[in-house]
């Protein structure tokens, strides 16, 4: 897995370590401006977050599980990745100190840039 993220980034260095735990093997590049990776990959606008990851053929963009991760790459759905839009509290990188998890959704993004729901977490 290669994972896009800004220098400066908490957050993102804790998601690092979250799909590390998972057994995942992470290369961090660090880049100013993730925009033209966004693009390049076909993030769709307003699904975007703090990091951008490559793995097995698709994106996965933002705070997305381990294991939605191992489920994508088991049943390789044509699609172009999943992404958590923001930074939903207690998604991985983004744990709140008492537990809680803000309800969020992870998104499988379509070959045609369309989304449904793939994961629903917390709540």
């Amino acid at each position: 897995m290669i994972v896009h993220k800004n220098p400066t980034c908490g957050c993102c260095s804790l998601w690092v370590d979250h799909v590390r735990a998972a057994g995942f093997t992470v290369e961090v590049r660090d880049h100013d401006n993730l925009h033209p990776i966004k693009e390049r990959l076909g993030v769709p606008y307003g699904k975007g977050s703090c990091h951008t990851a490559e793995v097995g053929g698709y994106f996965v963009e933002g705070h997305v599980p381990a294991a939605d991760i191992v489920r994508l790459l088991r049943e390789k759905p044509q699609a172009r990745g999943l992404a958590v839009p923001g930074m939903p509290a207690g998604s991985p990188g983004m744990e709140l100190p008492d537990g809680r998890v803000q309800p969020y959704t992870v998104e499988l993004i379509g070959r045609d840039g369309g989304t449904r729901a793939y994961a629903r977490h917390g709540g």
